[in-house]
């Protein structure tokens, strides 16, 4: 079975195009009601979707608010609307990834498979004193839980697998995009940023940055 992908895109260009690359290889729809984005990915079940910022009605921030409400499913921005606090945005509201206008067919497949494999990725129930994170991205203090996104569970199981080892940056890099061709190291700062302000909810403040190298749970 092929990938399902969802394009929420109002310019027909754009999505008739993205839908003449994709479909050699994913199971591909856009949405039809821009007042129902959220039900219509509820009911399509992508394996990741696809996002614009500018929309009728409502604009990409509010469905990935709305979407993060349901699902932790991979979700990359694609926008014309190109600079870095727009970026931080779409990260702070939950999006995996970030492609700016006008951008390469083949590098946002390339984004798109490895977003794809990272979902694919079984974590280890890992625990760290009273804290446990589990297959789902459950992470837990005992009594309270939070659920992490995908790339979040990723950074967070990587760093307790070498708790009180220092984890390089460049090599967490690699573990999240399996590769050097499309990391984006201001997309893990903000990952870590949130990821950090998530576990706080349950008292977990054992990741420290090791200034230069990398971090470090202990």
């Amino acid at each position: 079975m092929k990938n399902k992908i969802f394009i929420v895109e109002d310019d027909e260009t754009i999505v008739k195009l993205l839908r003449q690359k994709l479909q050699e290889d994913f199971q591909v729809t856009s949405v039809l009601n821009f007042r129902a984005v959220a039900a219509e990915i509820t009911e399509y079940q992508p394996d990741l979707v696809l996002m614009d910022i500018t929309l009728p009605y409502f604009n990409g921030f509010y469905w990935t608010t709305e979407i993060r409400k349901i699902s932790d499913l991979p979700i990359v921005f694609i926008s014309s609307a190109s600079d870095e606090m727009n970026a931080v945005m779409a990260m702070n509201m939950g999006a995996d990834d970030f492609v700016s206008k006008p951008f390469s067919v083949e590098v946002l497949i390339a984004k798109i498979n490895a977003l794809l494999r990272r979902t694919k990725v079984q974590v280890n129930h890992l625990s760290f004193e009273q804290f446990t994170l589990d297959l789902d991205g459950n992470f837990s203090d005992g009594q309270e839980k939070v659920n992490l996104t995908k790339t979040e569970t990723i950074i967070l199981k990587t760093l307790l697998q070498q708790a009180g080892n220092i984890v390089d940056k460049h090599d967490l890099l690699q573990k999240l995009w399996e590769g050097d061709d499309f990391i984006d190291a201001n997309t893990l700062n903000v990952n870590m940023s949130r990821l950090r302000k998530k576990l706080l909810q349950v008292n977990f403040d054992h990741i420290h940055t090791v200034r230069g190298v990398g971090y470090v749970v202990k």
